[in-house]
């Protein structure tokens, strides 16, 4: 899966089949746009990118539900509550928990069927979390995208390296900072420790 960090909570994801974007829209196509939560979303930039791209299917946690709901009769816009399951362009989309002052984001797993790709939004260090995702894949995620910034309830630096051995995560990879607070040098998950370069594709 080619991986890019588009700043801050942003992320594009590019398979075989797929193109997702993750909180964040852009004027090229997508096949999924997938919002943790309300707050990385403008419904009128939303709106554009669905007139263009009609075919698109958005995954959206309960609260970009809302903040989306004027487009529901005409666009395919599904809410998913922690536990939900999606199938789309051969990615399994799981809904799981976040803890953090939206009370109705949620964070997500990507398996392409080779690798796991677990994004967690907004969230602090929580074990009801943490059991979520290692009810899903107890071995561990293979990738984990992290906050880093400790503002708005995300975790800090320290606790996102903590998080990520507790989910026996392969690689870490730590979001959430530049314009915002946070610096992945404090980021210390040694072996899989994984820094992507804004606008620049990766290979993960």
């Amino acid at each position: 899966m080619k991986v890019t960090w588009l700043g801050g909570a942003g992320l594009l994801f590019e398979g075989e089949n797929a193109r997702i974007l993750v909180n964040c829209v852009e004027e090229g196509a997508a096949d999924v746009l997938l919002f943790t939560s309300a707050r990385y979303l403008c419904p009128e930039r939303v709106a554009a990118v669905l007139k263009k791209n009609p075919d698109a299917v958005v995954l959206a946690s309960r609260s970009a539900y809302a903040a989306l709901s004027d487009l529901a009769d005409d666009y395919n816009i599904t809410p998913l509550s922690p536990h939900s399951v999606f199938s789309e362009k051969g990615i399994t989309f799981y809904a799981v928990r976040s803890e953090c002052a939206d009370e109705k984001a949620s964070g997500f797993i990507l398996d392409d069927g080779k690798k796991t790709y677990y994004v967690s939004g907004d969230t602090l260090y929580n074990y009801e979390v943490l059991d979520d995702v290692l009810e899903l894949v107890e071995d561990g995620v293979d990738y984990a995208f992290l906050p880093i910034n400790g503002r708005g309830g995300s975790m800090n630096a320290k606790d996102a390296a903590d998080f990520a051995y507790e989910l026996g995560a392969e690689n870490a990879v730590p979001l959430y900072y530049g314009a915002r607070p946070g610096n992945p040098d404090e980021f210390d998950f040694e072996e899989g420790k994984i820094v992507l370069l804004p606008n620049t594709p990766a290979e993960l």
